[in-house]
Parts: C-alpha cells; structure tokens; sequence
C-alpha cells in the first residue's frame, strides 16, 4: 500500500532544522572529543597483575613483596647467544654492557646494579636481568629497545630481551597498531563492502561518516573513564572498542537505510519517509543495542579487572553507536532524501526490488523444504560442534602469544634451550620465617623446580645466595626457578604441587605467588568468570526476546538456535586452531569472549528478522508472514553479518594469539549465522512449529 504525503504542503517549512541541529552537534561533539581519540594507549594496563582480585594467592603475595623491596618491579632477561661457543671478545662485550645499562638506566629505574652475566654450561649463552623499578608500560616501552640496540652491537653474537619487562615491551608494540592500521583497515573495509552494498558513492561516506562520530564519542567517553580510574581499559579491549563501533554502527545503519528506502517508495516527501523508518526501524535497532548492552554489562560479574573492563567499555560503545545511528544518521539522510541514493533513487511508488531478488527464491525454498531443511542444518551444526574436543583453551604460553617471532618470543626459546627455563622469572614463596628450612625442604622436593634460595635482600647472580635470608614483619622469602617456562603447562602444574605443600606445613601460612603464579591465576579466574557469566547472559538474551516478541516459545528457538551455533562456531575453531594454524592453545577466557559476542551480536540478526516478521504475520499470517520477513530482511541482515564479520577480521592485523583466535570464531560465527541460522534453521524451525510459535501472543491465532 502506497502512502502518498498530501499533507505535504503544509508542512512547516523548518521542519529541516531539528535535522541540521542534530548533525551541528554531533559536529561540536566530535570537535571537543577529538583530541582525546589517540590518547586511549596512555591510559592502558597491560600487565596481568593488574586485572587479577585482591583475594586470589599471587595479589596477597604482591601485596607482601613490599614488605622485601621498597618498590615493585618488573625483571628483563638480556640472552647472549652465539651457536659455535662466546668467544673472549663476546664475553668482553657482554662485560662491557653492564655498566653502561647502569649508566644509561640511572636516577633509580634499576632496582640495583645488573645481575650477572650468568654463563650457560654449555658456554654458548650467558644472561643478564635487569630489575625495572616499575611495572608501568609507558617506561618500558622505550627502555626495552634502547637495551635491544646495545646487546646487538657486535657481528655474530645474538642477543634478545624477553623475560616479563621484555614480553609487556612486545605486547605494547602489538597493541599500537591499534590507533594507526587496525583503524585505517577497518575502515578500508567497510568503506568497500558498502560501496559494493549501496553502488552509491554518497551513501558509503554518509553511513561511514556517521560511525566515525560514534567511534569518537566512545573512544573520549572511555579515555576520560580510564583516566579517572572507573574502568580498566587494555590493549585487547580498546581493539575490541573500535571494531565493535564500527561494525555494529554499521549494522544499526543498514537497517535503518534499507527501511527507509522502503518509505521512500511509499511516502513523497522525504521527512514523512524517514518518520516512518524511524518508527519501524528504532524498536530493532534498540532491541538489539540493548541485547548487547546487557549482555557485555554481565561481565561486570568477572573477577577479572581485564574482563570486567571490557564490558562497560564494549557497553559504552554499543550505546554510542545506537546514538548515532538514531539521530545524526537519520538527520543527514532526511536532509539528503533521495540524492543520497544515487545513481539508484528509489522513485515514490516504484517496485521493490527484493520481491524478485535471491532472498524471494530462498523463502520460497524454505517454505516448501522447511522440515528437512531443520533437520539437516541442525546435524551438521552438531557435527561441526564435535571439534570442541579438540579446542585446548587452557591458556597460551606468553612465547607463544604473538603471531610473529618477536624479540621476547625468539629470546624464551634461546633462554629454555640454554639456562633453566624458569630463569629471571622465579616463583616466589611468602611464610612465617621461623618456617624457614620446611618451607625450604617441600619446595626442593617438588618436581619441576631447578632450585630455591632464600631472598637475601642483596644483589647476586641468579640462584647465588649471599648473606642471611632477609626477615621482614616476621616473614620470610624463597625464591624458586623452574625448569620449565614460566608460562607453560608445565610449570602451571609445579605452582600447584608448590601450593599443596607448602600450605600443608602447619603454622607457616606460605603463599605462592610471582610471575607463573600470577598467569595461572588469570587462567583459573577466567575458567570461573566463564562459568558463571554464560547462563546469565543465556537469561538476558532470552528475556529481551521474551519482552520484544511478546511470546514465549519463538524466544526459546532463537536462544536454542543461537547456542547451537556458538557450540558449531567452537568446534569449527578446534579444528582450525589445532590442525590449519598450529596455535599452541586458546586462553582460558577465549569461550567467554566468543559467547558473549556470538550470542549478544548472533541474536542482532534474529531480532532484525523476528521483528519484520512479527509485523508481517499481523499482517498476511504465520507462514507467508515468516517468508515475507525473510525476503524483505535477506539482504540487509546479509550485508550487516558481512560487514561485522569484516571488521572483526581486521583484528588479525594486530599479532597477537588471543585477538587472532577472537577474530576468527567472530567473524565465523557471525556468518553462520547470518547464512545460515537466520536465513535456514530459524524460519525453518517456525513454520514448522507453526501459530504455537507466537504463543501465548496475539500472533499465535493468527492465519497460518
């Protein structure tokens, strides 16, 4: 039914203003938090210390150290390597290193003098540590390549800088891709898929334009936060920030364009069709803002800071892009109105194009295939599922974190080879001192540990012990170096073994903590954030469809649906993970993250289609309701799952594992179900039910 504007003329002849307003100042918006955009890398926190709750074993024994040393530190290992044996000139060369690392890191950035050198016995390698007295990215990041420059400046000596100071530097640089190409890539991409989507070279920039002003505004909000210490912000969250923004903008926007399209063939007057697109498109677009919203908002419940962040973060960025895709985009298109179609003007009472297009061709297959279209989209689904066996998410070795052989990464692996691998990075043992020699004995007695001393307070060679062991408040250190990385599996397993005996002595009060305690407490805390954070995320997405589909048997397929192809998106990241790009694992918190954005962002495209279709059904009834839905929303929710697809991709220019694995399910997983869960499964699965789905709604008597 057409709806031609004769009320047209008497319009109020402002009524472009209130449009023009909103565009100036989303404008003033954009100019004010300009300047803030870059700055987000200044306030990040990248170290896992920092993320972890106070009551976990390895916070308290943080919290202690101070008792032992006045400030906290971070320790780098320089590697001296040379594959034929150090000769003397290389042993001279390391030699005179370390008074010049003394000399250039004056004024207090060492906590002491270098340790070492310490020679391997294989007298191929030697090491030095450099105890930074900060755990502060920002000093690190140019003490670590200024060390790096040094150590190298002799023709056939190798040297490397790893240990944790060395591997934070490297993630630092990782993550400054961030502001620079991850941007520009993202960007590039969408910027062609819609070029591809709209064959308009006005449209591409406007809806572009107008995720860039929500991009602005939630990269300042979220500055201004972390600044302050409201939020912890990282590096992983702020990519995720900026890749969500964009992608999810421009999902809001093509439903929005699409229908407004729509009205523009039904209404004359431009205003009149971009009210009418409003109205239908805003209950959607909010659904889905708001489904995402909540659903990162649960992670508040994390006891892990780093995951906690990401959900306001995430949150503030969905909100963002709802803002902007609901005022300023609408208002440049109603002041536009047809040019900005071009050369494609959609003329007032012309056909629709998708009532003959692929996605009329599609519903008319699901509609007289529906039952063994269900069945067998849902075998294969649980087939694909079956690859979780094989998805090792139990963490990733900090050398085995990055994509590319960084410095860190080549430097853990000559260090393994060559010293004890545990060397630098030393698991540290907190007790009542008078506990001394039994905490002593259970430690030497664990598998797993090259050798434990006592603390001493003073500055000595790796595993040397000078001097009495150091008592402060009544308590008492032993530092222990592992044969294993300091991040692996392995020594994952001695930190347990080190916990239950030495808890296991009465009256000492021992705590476990240093670096590998630390990462496995990430690990251990994240295993728990996942278990208890999915099924309440479940009950938000089902609730929210609860709410705008007004009945209770449509939701419970969506939300069944949804998890079926989280589970199918898993399995496929098994396989992929584990036999096509070799990954040493997946990080404990990786399911989380993937249920959160496959199920908050999968259950978009549901609600895009399940609200059109609750609206054709009133109209036409339940089963060409369903198809009408699908036909007219094919091809948007398509392009939508295409472009987030895209820009989460993008991720993959930053090299690192984690984002990389991240990147992969969600760009998968949405396309799975955009293709297929939406396009098949679903609108299969409905009209087979058939009215009762819309039960107990007033659709459920509708026609069938």
């Amino acid at each position: 039914m057409t709806r031609d504007s004769a009320a047209h003329h008497r319009r109020h002849p402002l009524r472009w203003l209130l449009p023009a307003l909103a565009v100036i100042g989303w404008i003033v918006i954009a100019g004010a938090l300009g300047p803030l955009f870059g700055k987000t890398m200044d306030v990040q926190k990248n170290d896992n210390s920092s993320f972890l709750p106070n009551n976990v074993e390895s916070t308290k024994v943080q919290n202690l150290d101070k008792n032992f040393t006045s400030v906290q530190s971070t320790p780098a290992i320089v590697v001296y390597v040379r594959d034929s044996g150090l000769t003397a000139g290389d042993r001279a060369k390391i030699q005179s290193d370390l008074p010049q690392m003394a000399s250039h890191f004056g004024g207090g950035q060492l906590t002491g003098p270098p340790i070492g050198p310490v020679f391997s016995p294989d007298g191929k390698a030697a090491q030095v540590v450099l105890e930074f007295a900060t755990t502060d990215p920002k000093t690190l990041k140019p003490a670590i390549p200024w060390v790096r420059h040094l150590a190298t400046d002799r023709p056939g000596l190798s040297a490397h800088v790893t240990g944790p100071a060395g591997i934070l530097a490297d993630l630092i640089n990782a993550f400054g891709g961030i502001s620079g190409v991850l941007l520009y890539v993202t960007g590039g991409i969408v910027l062609v898929i819609l070029v591809l989507v709209y064959r308009s070279p006005i449209l591409p920039v406007v809806v572009l334009g107008s995720a860039v002003f929500a991009l602005t505004l939630a990269n300042g909000l979220v500055y201004l936060l972390a600044k302050h210490d409201v939020i912890t912000l990282n590096g992983q969250s702020n990519g995720i920030l900026d890749v969500l923004v964009l992608g999810a903008a421009t999902d809001y926007a093509l439903l929005l364009v699409s229908r407004y399209r729509e009205e523009l063939r039904r209404y004359r007057d431009r205003f009149d069709a971009m009210r009418a697109a409003l109205r239908a498109a805003a209950e959607p677009i909010a659904a889905s803002g708001i489904t995402v919203i909540i659903g990162l908002l649960c992670l508040l419940t994390s006891d892990l800071k780093s995951n906690r962040s990401l959900g306001p973060v995430g949150a503030i960025g969905i909100a963002c892009s709802m803002l902007a895709m609901l005022t300023v985009l609408p208002s440049i298109l109603a002041l536009l109105g047809r040019a900005a179609f071009l050369p494609f003007r959609p003329h007032f009472e012309s056909h629709p194009a998708e009532q003959h297009g692929v996605w009329s061709r599609v519903a008319r297959w699901v509609g007289h295939r529906h039952r063994p279209i269900w069945i067998v989209t849902t075998l294969v689904l649980a087939g694909l599922a079956g690859g979780i066996v094989q998805l090792n998410a139990n963490g990733i070795p900090e050398d085995q974190s990055f994509t590319k052989n960084v410095d860190s990464k080549v430097g853990m692996g000559v260090l393994s080879e060559h010293f004890p691998a545990g060397a630098g990075s030393p698991v540290e043992v907190i007790f009542q001192a008078d506990h001394l020699q039994a905490v002593l004995a259970a430690v030497r007695g664990i598998p797993g540990v090259a050798q434990a001393a006592p603390f001493t307070g003073q500055q000595a060679g790796p595993g040397a012990q000078a001097g009495p062991p150091k008592v402060a408040g009544g308590l008492a250190l032993v530092d222990a170096t592992l044969n294993e990385a300091p991040d692996s599996p392995a020594s994952y397993r001695t930190v347990r073994a080190m916990r239950a005996a030495v808890h296991a002595i009465p009256g000492a009060r021992a705590l476990v903590g240093g670096f590998t305690a630390t990462n496995l407490d990430v690990q251990d805390t994240a295993k728990r954030d996942r278990d208890v954070i999915i099924p309440i995320v479940l009950v938000v997405v089902f609730v929210v469809l609860l709410v705008l589909l007004r009945s209770l048997v449509a939701p419970l397929v969506l939300v069944a649906t949804v998890v079926l192809s989280f589970f199918a998106t898993l399995g496929v990241s098994g396989y992929v993970f584990h036999n096509l790009f070799r990954f040493a694992g997946a990080d404990s918190a990786f399911p989380l993250f993937a249920f959160v954005f496959l199920v908050a962002l999968g259950v978009d495209y549901n609600i895009f289609l399940m609200s059109r279709v609750r609206e054709e059904v009133s109209a036409r009834g339940h089963r060409a309701g369903i198809l009408a839905g699908l036909t007219v929303t094919g091809g948007v929710i398509t392009s939508a799952g295409v472009v987030l697809a895209a820009t989460f991709a993008a991720l993959t220019v930053i090299p690192l594992v984690f984002l990389a694995e991240v990147a992969f399910a969600v760009a998968f997983g949405v396309l799975l179900d955009t293709l297929v869960v939406r396009s098949l499964l679903v609108p299969a699965v409905l009209i087979d039910i058939g009215r009762p789905a819309w039960w107990p709604g007033k659709n459920w008597r509708a026609a069938p």
